[in-house]
Formats: C-alpha cells, sequence, structure tokens
C-alpha cells in the first residue's frame, strides 16, 4: 500500500472514529500515531510524538488559551451575560424586534469575553429567553436570534478556535484576532438586518413593549461599562500591536478579577470554580491540539494534503470556485461533525489548498472558523438548537430548526462574501499590522 494509500486510508478512519463519537484528542491521535508508526515505523513514530508533545506544551503562546479561559470564567461570575442583555434590552427593547435584537448584541458582547460559542447560547439562552417569550415574542424567533447569537462567540474576539487554529496552522494569534473583528460585526448586522425583515413581514411574532425610562437606560450602561472597557482595551492592545495575545490575555484575566472585586462576586468559591472550569478545559484542548498536530504531521508525510492540493490546482477551477467547493464540503462535514473536529480535521488538508492559489492562510482561519460555527445551528447536529431545547422544553426541535433557518440563510450569504471579498478579513490586519 503506498503514502498515500495509508494517508487516505488513515483519515477514512479518522471520520468513523469521530461519528461513533470518541473523543476529539483521541481520534487525532490515535489515527495520526498509528499512521506513522505504519508509514516510518514504530519508534521514529515515538520519537515524532514525544517532540510534538514537548514542543506543544512549551510554546509561550499557548499561554494565551488558559489565561483567557480564565477571564472568560471570572466575568461570567461577574454577570456579564445578564448586564450585556439588559443594557441593550433598555436601549431597543421597546421597538417592534428589540428585545431579539438585544439578544443577539448581548451574545456578541458576552460571546467577547467567553469566546465559546455554546456557552453564549446557553447562558444567553437563559437570560434572554424567558424574557422573550414572557413579552409575546414567538418561540421560532426567541430561539433564532440566540442560537445564531451563539455562533459569534467563537469569531468576535477572543476566539478559542483562532488560538487553536493559530497553534496548528503557526500564524499569529494576534493578526487572527485582528481578522476577525470586521467579519464578526458584519455577521451581527446580518442577523440584525433578519430580525429587523422578521418584525416587518410578521410583526406579531416580534411585539414592541414598553420604553424604559432615561435613568433606567444610565443605570443599565453603568452596569456594563466597566466590561466594554475590559473587552475593547483588550482588543484593541492586540489589534494596534500594544500587546501580544499572551500578555492581552494576561491583562485581561486580571482586569476581570479586579471586575469581580468591583461587583462584589469576588470570593475564595468563585475563583476556585473559575480556576477548576479553565484547568479542565485547557486540558481538554490541549489533548486536542496535541492529537492534532500528530494527525498533521501523518498527512504531511503520507502527501494527502499535497495530493489534495494538486488535484485542486489540476482541476482549473480557479481560487473564488475551489473556495466555494470547499465551503460546500465543509458544510457537508458540518452537518454530521462536532465544529472543532471539523476545523481539525480540515486545516492540515485545506492549508495547502490555500498556499497554492496564493491565499491568505490569516484569512483560512476566519474562513474555516465561520464554516465550523454554521455547524452548529446546522441540522441535524446544531449543537446550539440543543442547547436551545434543553432549556426551553416546552418548544419542539421542528420550531427551533424552522426559526434558525432565516439566520442559517444570512449564515450562507455571509460565507459567499468572504469568499468573494478576502479583503473584509485581511483589510484591518493590513492596516494596523
Amino acid at each position: 500500500m503506498t503514502d498515500l494509500a495509508i494517508g487516505s486510508t488513515g483519515v477514512a478512519v479518522l471520520l468513523v472514529l469521530l461519528l461513533a463519537g470518541l473523543p476529539i484528542g483521541v481520534s487525532l491521535g490515535i489515527v495520526g500515531f498509528a499512521g506513522l508508526a505504519i508509514v516510518l515505523g514504530p519508534e521514529p513514530a515515538f520519537i515524532k510524538s514525544g517532540v510534538i508533545v514537548l514542543e506543544t506544551l512549551t510554546r509561550y503562546e499557548l499561554g494565551t488559551l488558559p489565561l483567557f479561559l480564565l477571564m472568560a470564567h471570572l466575568c461570567s461570575s461577574a454577570n456579564a451575560s445578564r448586564d450585556f442583555f439588559d443594557a441593550a434590552a433598555k436601549l431597543i427593547g421597546h421597538r417592534r424586534g428589540g428585545l431579539a435584537l438585544a439578544s443577539v448584541a448581548g451574545c456578541a458582547g458576552f460571546g467577547a469575553v467567553n469566546g465559546s460559542s455554546l456557552a453564549t447560547a446557553a447562558t444567553m439562552g437563559l437570560v434572554a429567553l424567558p424574557e422573550m417569550r414572557k413579552r409575546g415574542y414567538a418561540d421560532s424567533l426567541a430561539t433564532g436570534c440566540i442560537a445564531a447569537g451563539g455562533t459569534l462567540g467563537q469569531t468576535i474576539p477572543p476566539s478559542g478556535a483562532l488560538i487553536v487554529f493559530g497553534i496548528i496552522a503557526e500564524q499569529s494569534i494576534g493578526k487572527l484576532f485582528t481578522a476577525a473583528i470586521i467579519p464578526g460585526i458584519t455577521q451581527l448586522l446580518l442577523y440584525c438586518a433578519v430580525i429587523w425583515l422578521i418584525a416587518t413581514l410578521k410583526p406579531e411574532s416580534a411585539p414592541a413593549t414598553s420604553k424604559a425610562s432615561g435613568g433606567q437606560r444610565l443605570r443599565a450602561l453603568a452596569r456594563v461599562w466597566d466590561l466594554l472597557a475590559l473587552v475593547v482595551l483588550v482588543i484593541w492592545g492586540i489589534a494596534v500591536g500594544w500587546l501580544t495575545p499572551t500578555e492581552a490575555a494576561s491583562f485581561g484575566a486580571m482586569g476581570a478579577l479586579l471586575l469581580c472585586a468591583r461587583r462584589g462576586q469576588l470570593n475564595s468559591a468563585t475563583v476556585v470554580r473559575a480556576l477548576r472550569e479553565t484547568l479542565v478545559t485547557s486540558g481538554l484542548i490541549f489533548a486536542v491540539i496535541i492529537g492534532s498536530l500528530v494527525f498533521s504531521v501523518f498527512v504531511s508525510v503520507t502527501g494527502v494534503a499535497e495530493a489534495v492540493a494538486g488535484g485542486a490546482v489540476a482541476a482549473n477551477l480557479g481560487p473564488v470556485a475551489s473556495m466555494f467547493l470547499v465551503a460546500a464540503v465543509l458544510l457537508l462535514l458540518g452537518s454530521v461533525l462536532d465544529g472543532l473536529a471539523l476545523m481539525l480535521l480540515a486545516t492540515p488538508i485545506i492549508l495547502p489548498v490555500v498556499s497554492e492559489f496564493g491565499l491568505s492562510s490569516i484569512w483560512l482561519g476566519i474562513f474555516i472558523v465561520r464554516a465550523m460555527e454554521i455547524g452548529f445551528i446546522h441540522p441535524p447536529i446544531g449543537l446550539n438548537l440543543y442547547v436551545l431545547q434543553g432549556i426551553a422544553p416546552d418548544v419542539s426541535l421542528v420550531r427551533i430548526f424552522k426559526g434558525v433557518l432565516p439566520f442559517l440563510v444570512s449564515d450562507l450569504l455571509h460565507l459567499a462574501l468572504l469568499i468573494v471579498f478576502p479583503m473584509m478579513a485581511l483589510w484591518l490586519p493590513s492596516i494596523v499590522g
């Protein structure tokens, strides 16, 4: 059996293991190590895997991940999700569809400090969903906007998915964060446009509510100014080069501690819980990164990535058409695979394709993260949809699926725009870089 055949078989075995529910990191590590042992021999496979483990765990930039996770857990303890939603609701909640708009805005704000799609959807669902249902919003719109808004958690920096991509693809995490700003904002605006359209065509699904007084608005804004300041300072510091991503993560974690203290939420139980959750999540992600790097080496050694890149060029479709084809494959796999598994499987294979067409690896990071985020609201997996169904068990999955469809259409449109106009992701890094 040729190396290419071994590599292709390894990719197929990995897909089977992922579909069977084996943990992502374990699946990647097993297939990668076994493949290297077959191609190179057991001893070189052990040596190469050991080197990958040592180099990964000693990488300076890997410290970014646990620090941002700690920041996220501490901000959650400081009631960030409720305050973001409350401020947005006080400002625009009285308009038709205003609470849905406030929910998406709250998802964007909380996602900026949380960096997790599932956590954003779950937390904002607990906060915003009861409010919208109590005020007569249609269940489909209420659940759909939160499920879609949750996907902003991995797009708006700081993003755990972009950190993982940066490490695997050996790209600047700071540039990835900067590149994600405009796509994150444009996706947010598209979601708002969908809500406005639904509220216009079906006004009974998004009734207007009473307007908050000026004093109530000011008090709501006063509760989020410190959170907004922390997010802006962290993202802006990275974008303009004042802070490295690791320094910004340290600043963010320290700022989150001060926020908890200022809000009277800082105690031993809060700190211990945040540290425990950070360590558990970091350990799981480190295992995934190591497994992915071992698998990437296997794919590279067997020539699978080069063969895919050569085939894409030989097809003579051009970069735009080729990336549309890649997007279709990613969306198809995203309907049955977890988003992170999709990204880790696709990155080592697609990177050479992007290089062959002269496209930017920074752009690829944004493209893949947006594609994997669509998987969070894409039936039949659509994990965000199941999260919302768990919060509101009396709302059927069919209704939740129907509610998210308009937002899914806007996601597909946004992904197409990102392919046709790559400067959406590359313009800002070129300006501030």
